[in-house]
């Protein structure tokens, strides 16, 4: 698979977040999307998993067949995206069946994050760092070749870190691709990095200001 974005340009509510970022990932490679908070790296992740469309710029993939690029990522951000009320097995089985192409089991998964003991426990009742690598074990269970993670060691300890560290090194040694944002090293060698700079105020950002108008 290969990734290429040429000249993405990004507004939000009237704000220019930043232009003309361009990039290619190849199988097997790693790009961390770095720059100060506010500059638009989870914009950007955002753009390249389908929930924003950019101003300019154009996204295409290669090698994929017929998929379409969200047909062919996974997504870790921010937030967990589990359901508090389902047990760990439950919201694993529910992403396996979603997105299909199974590659293990919801126990395999948990088992290797090192959670094989919550496997029937709601995850309303697991920490933050529980419920982090429970979301992580989602890149497990379905064969995804491009994962997008936003700050994927949050609330991780460092034997938890260590654990994301081989797997994402297992996923490109088997020709995946990841793009991480974040503020830390994630042990990704050879990682290619691609600040974002955040984009000058222009003529519509500055009209926007003066009328009032909310940034976001």
């Amino acid at each position: 698979m290969r990734l290429t974005a040429q000249n993405l340009t990004v507004r939000r509510s009237g704000r220019r977040i930043f232009s003309d970022v361009s990039f290619t990932v190849d199988a097997g490679e790693a790009l961390m999307v770095t720059g100060r908070n506010g500059a638009g790296k989870s914009t950007l992740l955002a753009v390249l998993a389908g929930r924003l469309k950019p101003e300019a710029g154009t996204l295409t993939v290669a090698g994929v067949g017929e998929a379409t690029l969200p047909e062919c990522l996974h997504v870790v951000g921010h937030r967990d995206g589990l359901k508090s009320p389902l047990t760990a097995e439950e919201n694993l089985a529910f992403a396996r069946d979603l997105l299909g192409m199974p590659t293990a089991s919801p126990r395999a998964a948990l088992e290797e994050l090192g959670l094989g003991h919550a496997l029937k426990l709601p995850v309303a009742y697991l920490s933050a760092g529980q419920r982090r690598r429970v979301a992580l074990a989602r890149l497990l269970v379905c064969r995804r070749p491009l994962w997008l993670l936003d700050e994927p060691t949050a609330a991780l300890d460092v034997a938890s870190q260590g654990v994301l560290s081989g797997m994402m090194a297992r996923h490109r040694a088997e020709g995946g691709l990841v793009i991480a944002a974040t503020h830390q090293a994630l042990g990704l060698d050879g990682a290619r990095e691609l600040r974002i700079e955040p984009a000058r105020p222009d003529a519509r950002a500055s009209q926007a200001a003066a009328a009032g108008d909310v940034w976001w």
